[in-house]
């Protein structure tokens, strides 16, 4: 019985000696430090991105205006895949561009029933954003059909495409929001690659004199 009592009293001396290594090191273990919570990009903008948001808002709604009549009036089935393409692409970004704006407490702009060019208050300073360019002749497009419609559209959209590609060079150049530079970098590439697509077609389509 004397030595059924020591083994007890050893396996009890041994538990409680594990049971006490376990709080230790229970006790040592170190809640997760949480994240720094970064400043949100949004919140952090210039001039410059300001006014590229508003004239690009502009800008692409001339484009969607342009985009709608050829996908009714164009004669090439292209021309009117790309219209839709257009269409489908710079619809969302106005949406985006809209955001941002609204979260600073800047001015939407937006295209009256004429398509005149919306005023903008505050004014932006001169000379950070490339001028938009006239205005597309929308009248010209609607007199024309066929080939020559397709011909005058392509030629008036790489015009406006040109435009929009200087005016993200310029935000990607001198803007701050990192949102805002990201997509002006989409839109230079996307218009860049439009251009070329479309000075191809260009040279596809017959010249009215020919």
């Amino acid at each position: 019985m004397g030595h059924t009592v020591r083994i007890a009293v050893l396996t009890a001396v041994l538990m409680t000696a594990g049971t006490a290594g376990c709080a230790g090191t229970q006790t040592t273990q170190r809640a997760p430090v949480p994240a720094v919570a970064q400043p949100s990009p949004t919140q952090q903008f210039n001039d410059t991105d300001v006014q590229f948001l508003q004239q690009m808002i502009v800008h692409h709604q001339q484009a969607l205006m342009m985009a709608r009549m050829a996908a009714q009036m164009a004669a090439d089935a292209q021309v009117k895949q790309l219209a839709v393409e257009i269409g489908q692409e710079q619809a969302p970004e106005i949406e985006q561009m809209s955001t941002w704006l609204r979260q600073w407490g800047k001015p939407v702009p937006s295209m009256g029933p004429g398509m005149a060019m919306p005023s903008v208050s505050p004014p932006m300073g001169r000379g950070m954003m490339p001028s938009m360019g006239p205005m597309p002749d929308m009248g010209r497009m609607q007199n024309m059909t066929g080939e020559q419609f397709d011909r005058m559209f392509l030629q008036m959209m790489i015009a406006h495409h040109e435009g929009a590609v200087a005016m993200a060079k310029a935000e990607i150049a001198g803007g701050v929001n990192p949102a805002v530079k990201q997509l002006a970098a989409k839109i230079q590439a996307s218009q860049t690659a439009q251009i070329a697509q479309m000075r191809q077609m260009l040279g596809a389509t017959p010249s009215p004199t020919s």
